[in-house]
């Protein structure tokens, strides 16, 4: 029997932990932690042992696809690209550049080729460019260029030198962090108590990172931002703040004291869900902590003062002495160091809008709840042709059932992806990659938000097919097709040889040699991708430090704690009654994230999707009572824009009013190719978001407090069987 292990990291979530994958035989047999890598150092979650699964999945393609009728067709690459660079040139000659829109997926952004996304991108020149980070990041992006100077310059928690951690909107014991990478998140928790520090985990349910804290604060559902303002009430009028520190490292102090003046615990208490005493606690506690850390993520990110919420945060870190020092938040220093020249980069706010003028670009993309809108309304700048790379937007935004019928509308639709998706079923052309476990890499994007500073190679387990192309190679041909070349049939393969030389891996090796640890900075001693590859488990590159003077992009060099913008949106928040119900809906729904769930991904995984239904509804059990709902019964959800029916799950850990459902379930559309997920039960939580609900600052979906009832499935449809299918959205 032939056995091979390799060392390489498991990519199917932010953390990207270190693996030894062993194959015999040509299949894999076994995924494991490798306890020297340096930044997981062993750990690894359920997800890792998917890699094998994902690879040898029948279902998974491994040719192009073009569509005949109602199904598809394999066809040649070279075909393939042939008639679609003859149909997406012709839509552009005769619509313009922006007839052509683009959506690209967060799985993306786990591979180095995300280069030549970002190149076909900018080839296509169109303004109707969308990504999933306006459903999950936009509002820290956008208070990073408000605050630093550059949306890259996110700060990454320091969670394994801080004394006081204070998780609000986030799971790390379930994701291992997000813009915080933190692989074996549970242990990182456990070990800041065990080193004499404290855990307080701020949320509507008492989730898994919770339960390793020391104190659990059920907040109301949008309530985060009131808290937070309490919080800085506190801290600025009991001055526990040192302000001469303060206003020597930052601008705005006079403005946000003002601000914060009236937004007293007692006043914010009923609209914060949360007692005055345990805000007053909170911020005084803060302050004390020879070093603290607030860390918010998708929880708070995914509401309409996601970005307002964002920026109290990092307010609240910077204020107390937080920011930029060892236990609070900091910036990565990384291999490849893209956040140092991040804020010579214009974010393009406002350069454009939708058609409707109500949503602006920033970061040079449109907010990905408009894409339906963009491809439905006629006229000039109407959508007519899409590319999709590594995205499944169908479940995974809230579109209600207008994207579904979008996209079949479409004169061209090409799909860069390994399955038949809820998404790529309406395409015409699927192309997809190799698989994961089938490249050789070096991330470069995750590395900046790592909570140590480390440079980690994957290698290959298994040589790519003869006939098989890597999520850049196939970039690199669509950036081909769409630039205007005389005597294609020549040029066109003579711009493919020279893209063939420029491989994201070699480009990451001059990265490298050039960066802050290079070759060419250091010498001999220096960094180079050849003695990364060979260093068992990785690169050490050493704790996170003190850096942001040198990154920083602000015009008088200082963090701006008082963004203009942000203090009229308080004001206006602040003149709200945000804490009203929708009327006749009286339940605030949230999402939930399982472990071995990744969005839509993995659920044509056996292992992942075995054992009871995941896709619930997690509900208080006063609330059930009061709804004559039992375990396990089906429960129609319904929102003022649709609704689903899904088995009921009664928990004490959920706050009473509130009910949470995951998202990236319901494969149930026909013709798409996950024969094990269409068989799953489950309904899309997205069609009860309505698209039209975002945060007014970023653009960002708010599809976290979205209002819903929930009733049996026999008072609302009598007909409804025990499947938990979709019930039509009303209109």
């Amino acid at each position: 029997m032939n056995s091979t292990t390799t060392a390489r990291q498991c990519t199917l979530c932010e953390a990207h932990c270190g693996i030894l994958v062993t194959v015999e035989d040509s299949r894999v047999t076994r995924v494991e932690g490798n306890p020297d890598d340096v930044l997981s150092k062993g750990y690894i979650c359920p997800k890792a042992t998917a890699m094998g699964g994902l690879h040898h999945d029948p279902d998974r393609l491994r040719t192009p696809m073009r569509r005949v009728g109602d199904g598809f067709e394999p066809v040649g690459w070279d075909e393939a690209f042939r008639e679609i660079g003859q149909r997406l040139r012709a839509i552009r000659a005769a619509h313009g550049p922006s007839a052509i829109g683009m959506y690209i997926g967060n799985p993306a952004a786990h591979s180095s080729s995300v280069i030549y996304g970002g190149l076909l991108r900018a080839v296509l020149l169109t303004r109707n460019f969308f990504s999933a980070s306006s459903i999950d990041q936009f509002p820290q992006e956008f208070v990073a260029w408000r605050m630093f100077g550059s949306n890259v310059l996110m700060p990454v928690t320091d969670i394994d030198r801080t004394d006081r951690l204070v998780v609000l909107g986030a799971n790390p014991a379930v994701s291992n962090g997000s813009i915080t990478t933190m692989p074996g998140a549970k242990s990182r928790i456990k070990a800041v108590r065990e080193r004499g520090g404290t855990v307080v985990v701020i949320d509507p349910r008492r989730t898994e990172t919770a339960r390793l804290a020391d104190e659990h604060v059920a907040v109301r559902p949008g309530g985060d931002v009131y808290l937070l303002l309490g919080m800085l009430h506190v801290l600025i009028a009991e001055k526990l703040c040192d302000e001469r520190a303060v206003r020597a490292r930052c601008s705005g102090w006079d403005e946000l004291a003002d601000l914060v003046a009236d937004t007293t615990a007692d006043r914010m208490a009923p609209l914060a869900g949360v007692d005055a005493d345990t805000i007053t606690r909170l911020a005084r506690d803060h302050a004390a902590a020879p070093s603290a850390v607030v860390y918010a993520r998708i929880g708070v990110c995914q509401q309409v003062t996601g970005t307002l919420t964002h920026w109290l945060v990092n307010t609240i870190n910077a204020v107390t002495g937080n920011l930029d020092r060892a236990g609070g938040q900091m910036f990565a220093s990384p291999a490849v160091d893209a956040a140092r020249f991040a804020k010579y980069l214009p974010v393009g706010h406002g350069a454009w809008t939708d058609r409707s003028g109500a949503h602006k670009s920033f970061r040079s993309e449109l907010p990905v709840a408009v894409l339906a809108e963009e491809i439905h309304t006629e006229g000039p700048g109407q959508i007519k042709a899409m590319i999709t790379y590594a995205g499944n937007p169908v479940l995974s935004t809230p579109q209600a059932d207008k994207l579904d019928t979008a996209l079949e509308s479409l004169d061209c639709y090409v799909a860069v992806d390994m399955y038949i998706t809820e998404t790529t079923r309406h395409a015409d052309f699927i192309l997809p990659p190799v698989s994961a476990l089938e490249r050789e890499e070096l991330n470069l994007l995750f590395p900046i938000f790592s909570v140590h500073n480390n440079a980690r190679y994957d290698a290959r387990v298994f040589e790519p097919p003869t006939d098989g192309l890597d999520d850049w190679q196939i970039l690199a041909r669509l950036v081909t097709e769409m630039i205007p070349l005389p005597a294609r049939r020549f040029t066109g393969r003579a711009l493919n040889a020279v893209f063939a030389q420029f491989s994201p891996l070699r480009l990451s090796a001059a990265a490298i040699a050039t960066g802050p640890y290079g070759v060419l900075r250091r010498g001999r001693n220096g960094l180079t991708l050849k003695k990364i590859r060979d260093t068992a488990g990785g690169v050490d590159l050493g704790p996170l430090r003190p850096r942001l003077p040198e990154l920083i992009g602000t015009r008088d060099r200082k963090t701006n704690v008082a963004p203009t913008d942000f203090l009229a949106a308080v004001r206006t928040v602040l003149d709200e009654t945000t804490a009203a119900a929708e009327p006749g809906y009286d339940l605030q729904l949230i999402g939930r994230r399982h472990l071995r769930s990744n969005n839509s991904w993995l659920h044509n995984i056996p292992s992942m999707v075995k054992g009871r239904d995941r896709c619930t509804v997690l509900i208080h059990p006063d609330d059930a009572a009061a709804r004559g709902l039992a375990d396990g019964d089906p429960a129609t959800i319904e929102s003022p824009v649709g609704s689903i029916v899904v088995p009921v799950e009664i928990s004490g850990d959920i706050r009473a009013g509130v009910v949470a459902i995951p998202h990236g379930w319901g494969h149930r559309e026909p013709g798409v190719g996950w024969s094990v997920a269409a068989a799953l039960p489950g309904a899309n939580v997205n069609l009860l978001h309505d698209p039209a609900r975002v945060d007014p600052i970023s653009g960002t979906a708010a599809v976290n407090s979205t209002w819903v009832r929930v009733n049996p499935v026999a008072a609302q449809t009598p007909d409804a069987t025990t499947r938990f299918e979709v019930v039509a959205a009303p209109r």
